[in-house]
């Protein structure tokens, strides 16, 4: 539901349901106050893997209204939601949206200001436009896969945090805070086209300038960022777990070395010895091995030797920095990270509705944002209300 609090409230989104990268953007813009009604198709789950639709995160803080597209008033619901709405999102293969009767044409017919966000891993023209893709496809073609992996192995797959969440989503969320600032400078929206290839590649930005000025290497774990430097790398501790290490500036490594026990050692390689770094590493790990993670956490809390413990999905929320920051918190039995970022002397966003059910808000929502006919759409079957809601 929308926020009292949130930076972006009385802003009203309309998502088209689909997979990824657009539920997470609006998520994004329902975490910060967005009144973000979600139309989903009859019966179907949002998620292909999650059986219970209550469990995807993704649509959190949403309401849910189902509707049929392929009915003959299906679009008309849609466009009614549009004509009071700021911002449209679609995750369709191009085209999709204008065969179903929604797509920009049509909606600025009716709402000319409204922000009409499109996400798609290809984009919106191109000879992949309408080709299948996931996320590792798409950052594969950008340039960002190949660089991500250990020296002499295969590219190491980064979750679909760089593609589909970082390439994707929020670039799509950057596209619609700008475009409405131009809605409202030129009385009309624009369409946001957020392509995952287009952002991801818009991420690897600096190592195009480090290419250029031969301070990268196009060989992967052969540089500063990609494990090639020991002093940039996870190393794994007496009980099998891991430290990361980033001591990149020479006060940081200073500290490192320190406090590894090392610094007075006459053999110790310098930092920037390209040709001793193996040896460099074997150091590193040898004595990284010989204390368990939570011996070197103690050791490194504090200080500045850029050292922290690799901690896994599960550990996070109970670290002690984040939950000094209640970076993660408890909604409705399910611990989650919460909305970010913040805004300093705001209070931090409350806890938003738990991911609603196909169908569950259909009446409320539509009669909320003042659409009329909402019975005799779903008495013709337009649009349909989970049974035993509202």
């Amino acid at each position: 539901m929308t926020s009292d609090s949130g930076p972006l409230r009385g802003l009203r989104v309309v998502e088209l349901a689909g997979i990824g990268p657009g539920p997470f953007a609006a998520m994004l813009l329902a975490d910060l106050g967005a009144d973000v009604i979600r139309v989903d198709r009859p019966g179907r789950g949002s998620s292909p893997v999650l059986r219970d639709s209550r469990l995807d995160l993704l649509n959190r803080g949403k309401r849910s209204v189902a509707v049929d597209l392929k009915h003959p008033d299906g679009a008309e619901v849609v466009l009614a939601l549009a004509e009071r709405a700021d911002v449209l999102v679609e995750g369709f293969r191009p085209g999709v949206a204008e065969r179903l009767g929604v797509g920009p044409e049509r909606v600025h017919a009716r709402n000319p200001k409204l922000v009409y966000g499109r996400m798609t891993g290809w984009g919106q023209e191109g000879p992949l436009s309408h080709s299948a893709g996931h996320d590792i496809n798409y950052i594969a073609v950008a340039g960002a896969l190949h660089p991500i992996g250990r020296a002499g192995g295969p590219p190491q797959v980064p979750l679909n945090l760089v593609g589909d969440f970082g390439g994707g989503a929020l670039y799509l969320v950057v596209g619609v805070l700008a475009g409405l600032r131009e809605a409202d400078r030129t009385g009309q929206g624009p369409v946001v086209d957020a392509a995952i290839v287009d952002g991801a590649a818009h991420l690897t930005t600096m190592f195009s300038g480090l290419l250029a000025g031969g301070l990268w290497s196009d060989t992967r774990g052969a540089n500063l960022l990609d494990s090639g430097a020991p002093f940039y790398d996870v190393y794994e501790t007496a009980d099998g777990l891991h430290m990361s290490v980033g001591a990149l500036e020479p006060q940081f490594y200073a500290e490192l070395v320190r406090l590894l026990g090392l610094a007075d050692d006459p053999g110790m390689p310098a930092q920037h010895d390209i040709a001793r770094w193996p040896e460099m590493r074997r150091r590193f790990a040898a004595v990284f091995a010989s204390r368990s993670r939570d011996e070197w956490t103690k050791v490194f809390a504090g200080t500045d030797a850029c050292v922290a413990p690799v901690l896994s999905v599960t550990e996070a929320p109970r670290d002690s920095h984040l939950l000094a920051r209640a970076t993660y918190e408890e909604r409705d039995g399910i611990v989650q990270p919460a909305a970010a970022p913040r805004f300093v002397g705001r209070p931090a966003a409350a806890a938003s509705a738990p991911p609603p059910l196909p169908g569950e808000h259909t009446r409320e929502a539509l009669t909320d944002w003042g659409v009329g006919g909402v019975d005799a759409w779903l008495d013709a079957g337009a649009a349909i209300q989970r049974e035993g809601d509202r």
